[in-house]
């Protein structure tokens, strides 16, 4: 009698029963769904933070299921998702979308297709199907099934898609304008389909899965390549720059073999009439030759290793250059571990080599000394620019100011847009100093 009761009530349309039975499954579908992002977007985990997700996700969702009415609470959901990848995972907004859209298409394909098949079998509708407790637990336990089958494929055959982090802000719109009307085009056909998806043939039901499918990777393949497109561009530049640096060092060298037994010859004369003062001197010049080839072989790719913060850097140098400027370069760290945006980080680096290059072009000495390293006492990274300058009664108590500039035709803003760059982060200080040879900016960058 009650194996009779209990498989009634699992085979007839109940609510309540389907409701119990669904809870365990919002823990399965924020893990399986978790594991399929993460793998395919090349996300960063830990254990710690895969627990946060899944807890976070699981509680406030049904939080909103039972206390915000349909069709908000779906809504409220969609919005929950990205949100707490950007929060938890600290990921970019293009991969939250997609850690959303990704699983809700597939979970959308599968649940159309294993509901197809359950009507063909058994002959009922999608209502019954998901009102009736066994009908909705075998569906349901079948989509999350078969996406851990692709987690595990995915992770397997090592398929992700690897998105720029540094691509510029119109790219980035347009990717993400695209999805977000990829994401409703794709939600009205599989309503339509599930809505009419007692009365359509299988053939066109799989049809209109095939072709919804093809969008959406036509649309990833088509974002992907423009994507691409612009990292090659900016590789191309990079390899300009490098050339140039390549060349400049290659006639260098060339320079320096040739005039080697003439400099051998020099050395000697000062040895033989015990000349040690002159010797001195031809030392220092013979090394300040030398450390002008040393600096440009450290202006390197694989030294500078960003790419953007390499433009910046090999621009500013053969600027300096240019107007005969010696810019001394020392690089103790891994650039793609700044804990600051690329982005506001080249804008600041620009603006305080501009600065520096117009103070020192007006000296009879004209030095520029760049050291980039990391000091993980202070739990810091260090950016120190000093540059010889000639107004050695500037106040650096007003440089920051609005409109502030030694010169007339100067603006005076790049000092306060990097003022403004600083108060919108609070792990970052400029500490600015002088002393009689030497003006002095420190950028720290605090984590």
């Amino acid at each position: 009698m009650n194996l009779n009761s209990i498989w009634s009530a699992l085979t007839t349309p109940n609510e309540p029963l389907v409701n119990i039975i669904g809870i365990p499954f919002y823990f399965i579908d924020a893990l399986v769904c978790m594991l399929l992002f993460t793998t395919i977007l090349n996300i960063e985990t830990t254990r710690k933070k895969r627990i946060i997700y899944i807890l976070s996700f699981t509680i406030i969702g049904f939080i909103f299921r039972q206390f915000i009415p349909s069709p908000y609470s779906t809504f409220a959901n969609i919005i929950l998702l990205p949100t707490l990848v950007l929060i938890i995972f600290r990921t970019t907004l293009i991969k939250a979308l997609l850690a959303e859209l990704i699983p809700a298409i597939i979970s959308a394909c599968l649940e159309t297709i294993i509901v197809k098949i359950f009507f063909v079998s058994f002959g009922i509708s999608r209502e019954i199907a998901f009102a009736t407790p066994i009908y909705r637990f075998s569906i349901v336990s079948l989509i999350y099934l078969c996406i851990f089958i692709i987690y595990l494929i995915t992770k397997k055959l090592k398929l992700n898609i690897t998105l720029l982090e540094n691509i510029d802000t119109k790219t980035k719109i347009t990717f993400i304008c695209t999805f977000i009307l990829g994401l409703v085009v794709i939600g009205l056909q599989f309503y339509l389909i599930q809505y009419y998806n007692d009365t359509l043939p299988v053939f066109i039901t799989f049809l209109g899965i095939l072709v919804t499918i093809a969008y959406f990777f036509m649309t990833i393949y088509g974002l992907t390549k423009s994507t691409k497109l612009e990292l090659t561009s900016m590789n191309l530049e990079e390899a300009k720059l490098y050339n140039k640096t390549l060349n400049i060092l290659h006639d260098n060298v060339r320079a320096f073999k040739h005039d080697f037994h003439n400099i051998v010859q020099g050395i000697g004369g000062y040895i033989q009439t015990n000349d040690m003062e002159g010797l001195q001197k031809y030392y220092s010049e013979l090394l300040e030759d030398c450390n002008h080839t040393n600096n440009l072989s450290v202006l390197s790719p694989n030294v500078v290793n960003n790419p953007a913060i390499y433009n910046v850097l090999a621009d500013k140098y053969y600027k300096a250059d240019e107007n005969g400027i010696k810019i001394n370069l020392e690089i103790f760290l891994n650039l793609n571990t700044l804990h600051i945006k690329i982005y506001e980080f080249t804008r600041i680096l620009g603006i305080l080599l501009d600065n520096a290059i117009e103070a020192t072009s007006e000296c009879d000495k004209k030095n520029i000394n760049i050291t980039i390293r990391n000091d993980e006492s202070n739990h810091r990274q260090i950016v120190y620019i000093e540059n010889t300058y000639k107004d050695k009664k500037i106040n650096i108590n007003r440089i920051f100011e609005k409109g502030f500039s030694t010169k007339e035709k100067n603006s005076g803003l790049g000092l306060w847009e990097i003022r403004q760059i600083l108060n919108k982060n609070n792990n970052l200080n400029l500490h600015t100093d002088k002393n009689s040879e030497y003006f002095i900016q420190q950028l720290e960058i605090y984590y």
